[in-house]
């Protein structure tokens, strides 16, 4: 299984970005994907995730700016960011937690993306 993540860039405050996380590989089922982000110093934390039943859970620093959504058909979920900070700064890391074949056995993991830079700088 691969988690492939796309997305980040460099923005003015105020400014939106889009970050886009690909789920491959031989999955039976996802159960909730999210998106963590990691500031230069500072611990890696939970931005948002959702469940596959459409379940969100965010961050309070971002709630009202950030919204997580999903295409379960194409095993995706989006990130869309508006009304960025400099302090939304960080490596954004996408995650699932997802069940996926092992042989003739499934088996619950929980995989993670490359991460995707956003800087948010004037």
């Amino acid at each position: 299984v691969q988690l492939q993540a796309f997305g980040g860039g460099s923005v003015q405050p105020g400014g939106s970005l889009r970050l886009s996380c690909a789920a491959s590989g031989s999955i039976f089922s996802i159960h909730t994907m999210g998106w963590y982000r990691q500031a230069p110093g500072k611990q890696r934390e939970l931005v948002a995730s959702i469940s596959s039943r459409g379940s969100t859970n965010y961050a309070d620093s971002v709630k009202g700016r950030f919204t997580i959504s999903g295409d379960n058909a194409k095993n995706t979920k989006y990130l869309q960011i508006n009304s960025l900070k400099p302090e939304d700064t960080a490596v954004y890391f996408c995650n699932a937690d997802l069940t996926d074949y092992a042989g003739t056995y499934l088996r619950r993991q929980v995989y993670w993306g490359q991460g995707t830079q956003v800087t948010v700088s004037s």
